[in-house]
């Protein structure tokens, strides 16, 4: 988590487990990076396009647990931000899995939202 420091997620798994069987061992290095800051020219953007195609969907900023490249990103000064544009059925996630799928509708849904939020975003609409 971000702000969080290795040594003390190492501590905490430790104690949570419980187990002196179990080894708790890091792997490589953390490339660590402060989060982007949640400016409102981005957030409002977000949330007005979202209202038109999902209306009363709540804006709700989360945390990737997949790698990116953006902590080296944000290290080297540039604001790194995710987000994917696709609306999909809750009770049917299948991200990565052997028939991991995206509804049509919301392909082309997404699309379409992520070529406008871009356009907003960029002073073009």
């Amino acid at each position: 988590m971000p702000g969080e420091p290795v040594d003390e997620v190492k501590a905490t798994l430790v104690r949570v487990l419980a187990d002196d069987q179990i080894v708790v061992t890091q792997i490589g290095e953390p490339i660590l990076s402060a989060p982007s800051a949640l400016h409102e020219e981005i957030m409002g953007a977000i949330a007005k396009l979202s209202a038109e195609f999902w209306p009363g969907a709540p804006i709700v900023p989360t945390m990737s647990a997949g790698a990116t490249d953006g902590s080296y990103l944000r290290n080297a000064g540039i604001p790194t931000y995710g987000h994917s544009g696709l609306a999909g059925d809750v009770d049917d996630m299948r991200v990565h899995g052997k028939d991991e799928r995206v509804l049509v509708k919301s392909f082309f849904d997404g699309q379409e939202y992520l070529y406008r939020l871009v356009k907003m975003l960029s002073g073009g609409g």
